[in-house]
C-alpha cells in the first residue's frame, strides 16, 4: 500500500488550500537567507478597511483574504521562468477563484463528516520539519522570520491541507476505476508500434584497432567469441564485462541504460530484435570491435519497467511515549549503531532484545520488499544505504528506526504485477482530470453571493 506525504511550501504555502491535486514540496530556506520581498501595498491603502468580496455558502472571504493569496499565487508564479505572466487584475481574480474552490471543499469535507485530530497535525508538523532536516522549533522560527506564519496559522494550514488531501482520496482516488479491459486495450496500443520500443542493453566490446592486420582481427575475433560463449553458457555478464571489455561502461557491467530504441545504433537494434530479456545476441562487428550484446531489459515506450529493484533490511524500532522521549529514542539508537559499528555486537541480537514490533523476533528482518511498501520516511532512508550501512535513527509515524540494508535485488515482475503497474498508470493518467472535474462539481454546488469587487 502505498503512503501519501503531506508536503507544504514555505512562501504563504504558495500552492496550499487553493487546491486539492497536489501538493507543493516544502523547502524552507536556510539560516541567514534572505527573506521573502513582499509586494508593497498600493499608496492609499488602508489594511484595516477590509470588507467583504464574496460569500460562500455561510462563509465570507474578505478583500484581505484576496490579497494575501493573490501574493501567495504572484510568489508561485515567480518561480515559474516559462509563460506569459498574468496582470495584477487576472491574479485577483485567480485568487478569489482559488478561495472561493478551497471553501466550498472544505465545507463539503465537513459535512462529509471528515475529521482532523490535533494528533494527526502534530505528526504532519513532524514530518515537516523532518523533510527539511530541522526540527519543529527552528521550522517555526525560519516561517515567522521569512513570511511572518505563526504557529497558529501554520497548523490551521496544515489542518485544511490534510482536510483537502482526505476529501479527494475519499471522493476521487477511491472511486477511480479502471477496467481489466482498458488495461488490455494499453497493452495492445502499446505493443502495436514497434519504433515506440525501450531497450537496455549490456554490453562487452572487444576493440579492433583501425590499422589491425588480418590476422589480429581474426585473434580478436576469436577472444570475442570466447567471450560469448561464456556468456551464453551462464557467467555473470557484468563480472565478464569489467573483466574484458574495452568499452567506458564496463565499470558499470557494460549497461547502457534504457532508452528508446532509436537511440541505438542500428546493428544493435537488429541484432535483438528476437531476443527477450535476459538473451545474449550473437556478435556484432562495427567499426569500434566486435560487440557481445545482453538484452537487460525491453518494453514498449508507455509501459512500466517489467523489473524492479527490492531491498531486504532488518531495523530495531522504538516508539516514543510517556516513559521514552523521541530525542531520548534517538540517543539510544545511536548507542546501538556505535556499538555495531565498533564490531561489540550484532544487529540481529540488538533487535531481538530491544526492538519494540512485531519483526524483533526474526531479529529485525523485514523480508524481501518492492518500492512503496515501506511508509515514505523509512524507505528514502533506506534507499540510501549501500548492502551492510547503517543508517542514523529514522523517525516515522510508527517511532524511531535503526535501519540495516541487507540485500539488494532486480526481480521480474510477474504477468499480474505489470498489469497492475499498467492500471496505475491509466489512474495517474486520469488523476488530475478527475479532480479538477470533482472540484469544479463542488464548486458549482455551492451558494456563491458575489459582493463587492476585490480592490488589487
Amino acid at each position: 500500500m502505498k503512503h501519501r506525504v503531506l508536503v507544504l511550501t514555505l512562501a504563504g504555502l504558495a500552492a496550499f488550500g487553493a487546491t486539492v491535486t497536489h501538493a507543493q514540496s516544502l523547502r524552507l530556506p536556510q539560516a541567514g537567507a534572505a527573506a521573502v520581498v513582499k509586494p508593497a501595498a498600493p499608496a492609499g491603502s488602508q489594511q484595516a478597511a477590509d470588507f467583504i468580496v464574496a460569500v460562500v455558502n455561510s462563509e465570507p472571504i474578505t478583500n484581505n483574504d484576496v490579497r494575501t493569496e493573490a501574493r501567495r499565487l504572484a510568489q508561485q508564479l515567480a518561480q515559474q521562468q516559462n509563460g506569459p505572466k498574468p496582470t495584477a487584475s487576472e491574479l485577483t481574480s485567480e485568487a478569489l477563484e482559488r478561495l472561493i474552490r478551497k471553501k466550498a471543499i472544505l465545507q463539503f469535507a465537513a459535512e462529509s463528516g471528515i475529521r482532523v485530530s490535533e494528533s494527526d497535525i502534530d505528526q504532519a508538523e513532524q514530518s515537516v520539519a523532518r523533510q527539511n532536516q530541522i526540527d519543529v522549533a527552528e521550522m517555526y522560527k525560519r516561517l515567522a522570520a521569512v513570511d511572518g506564519i505563526s504557529v497558529s496559522q501554520f497548523r490551521k494550514q496544515l489542518r485544511e491541507q490534510i482536510t483537502l488531501t482526505r476529501a479527494r482520496e475519499r471522493e476521487v482516488d477511491a472511486r477511480l476505476r479502471v477496467s481489466d479491459a482498458e488495461v488490455d486495450q494499453y497493452i495492445l496500443n502499446q505493443k502495436s508500434n514497434p519504433a515506440d520500443q525501450e531497450i537496455n542493453l549490456a554490453q562487452i566490446l572487444i576493440s579492433v584497432p583501425e590499422a589491425a592486420t588480418a590476422d589480429q582481427v581474426k585473434v580478436l575475433q576469436a577472444k570475442a567469441q570466447r567471450t560469448l560463449e561464456r556468456a551464453r553458457a551462464g557467467e555473470d555478464f557484468a563480472a565478464l564485462a569489467k573483466e574484458l571489455s574495452d568499452a567506458a561502461d564496463k565499470a558499470n557491467g557494460g549497461q547502457l541504460g534504457l532508452r528508446s530504441a532509436t537511440r541505438y545504433p542500428q546493428l544493435f537494434v537488429d541484432a535483438v530484435q528476437n531476443l527477450n530479456a535476459g538473451g545474449v545476441a550473437g556478435l556484432v562487428r562495427s567499426g569500434a570491435g566486435f560487440h557481445i550484446l545482453k538484452v537487460v531489459e525491453k518494453r514498449a515506450a508507455g509501459m512500466p519497467a517489467m523489473t524492479v529493484v527490492q531491498s531486504r533490511a532488518r531495523h530495531i524500532l522504538l516508539r516514543p511515549g510517556p516513559k521514552l522521549s523521541e530525542a531520548a529514542a534517538r540517543t539510544r539508537l545511536e548507542d546501538l549503531r556505535k556499538r555495531i559499528m565498533a564490531g561489540q555486537a550484532e544487529f540481529a541480537a540488538l533487535a531481538r532484545e530491544n526492538s519494540q514490533d512485531g519483526s524483533a523476533a526474526q531479529g529485525g528482518d523485514l523480508g524481501w520488499a518492492s518500492p512503496g511498501q515501506f511508509v515514505p520516511e523509512f524507505e528514502e532512508a533506506m534507499r540510501a544505504l549501500a548492502p551492510g550501512q547503517i543508517s542514523p535513527p529514522v523517525t516515522s509515524r510508527f517511532g524511531v528506526h535503526l535501519i540495516q540494508l541487507t540485500e539488494r535485488r532486480t526481480v521480474a515482475l510477474s504477468q499480474r504485477e505489470q498489469r497492475e503497474a499498467v492500471r496505475e498508470i491509466l489512474r495517474e493518467s486520469r488523476l488530475e482530470e478527475a479532480s479538477a472535474t470533482w472540484e469544479r462539481d463542488v464548486r458549482a454546488r455551492a451558494y456563491v453571493d458575489m459582493r463587492e469587487p476585490p480592490q488589487e
